[in-house]
């Protein structure tokens, strides 16, 4: 079968455990979604599926496959996206609050919009991603990857940063209060229609001005 020849090995009883709250309003979605519960060990394969309409929190999606799939609007409150290959997904104002993006792939990803407070985003990688108006706050955002990142209008309130590349966009309605941590620059700064990058004591300054507390680090310096 084409799951047993993409998908990677689980561990097994999570999944038994667990059912959606909502299933997908697309029916080929609901039954790839009921097909993967019935079977045992293996990632779900979503490439592409339509998963509008459904409630997903709590499920343990690791090293599954939702590539170019359509999830905005998606209840994944808690879901487990641990090696999860999100690429070109589209997770505009999908709730991800306190889900696991460690080493998640989300890069050309769409998260306008989207809930992402309390997450775990270690080593995740987000390069051409719009999260312009998303929601990060106390969000975990350590070892990540972040180019070409839209953060206009995000709200990243007590999010922790660590060693991250940080080449993001922002303007005058990013919030970054309590945001704490270390970052690789430089930052693109708009106001109003004009924009600058930002890097080095002036980046670290703009961070303090608006309540946070962030280093930015040479990129040849060690992690501590």
């Amino acid at each position: 079968m084409l799951k047993a020849t993409v998908g990677e090995k689980m561990s097994s009883g999570t999944r038994k455990k667990w059912e959606p709250k909502a299933l997908p309003t697309d029916p080929e979605a609901t039954h790839r979604l009921q097909e993967w519960l019935a079977e045992d060990g293996y990632s779900l394969f979503g490439i592409e599926h339509d998963f509008r309409g459904a409630d997903l929190s709590g499920a343990d999606f690791t090293s599954s496959w939702f590539t170019q799939a359509v999830l905005a609007g998606v209840r994944l409150a808690g879901v487990s996206f641990y090696r999860a290959d999100l690429q070109s997904a589209d997770l505009t104002g999908a709730d991800l609050t306190g889900a696991d993006l460690v080493r998640a792939n989300l890069n050309e990803a769409v998260l306008r919009s989207a809930r992402l407070d309390g997450a775990d985003m270690v080593k995740a990688s987000l390069h051409g991603v719009d999260a312009s108006g998303a929601s990060f706050r106390g969000t975990r955002i350590m070892g990540a990857s972040l180019f070409r990142v839209d953060l206009r209008g995000a709200d990243l309130t007590d999010a922790v940063l660590s060693h991250n590349s940080f080449r993001v966009t922002v303007d005058d309605a990013t919030v970054v209060r309590g945001l704490t941590g270390t970052v690789f620059g430089p930052v693109t700064v708009f106001s109003g229609e004009s924009s600058r990058e930002v890097a080095g004591a002036e980046l670290e300054a703009w961070f303090g001005e608006r309540g946070g507390q962030v280093e930015v680090i040479a990129p040849d310096s060690p992690p501590e």
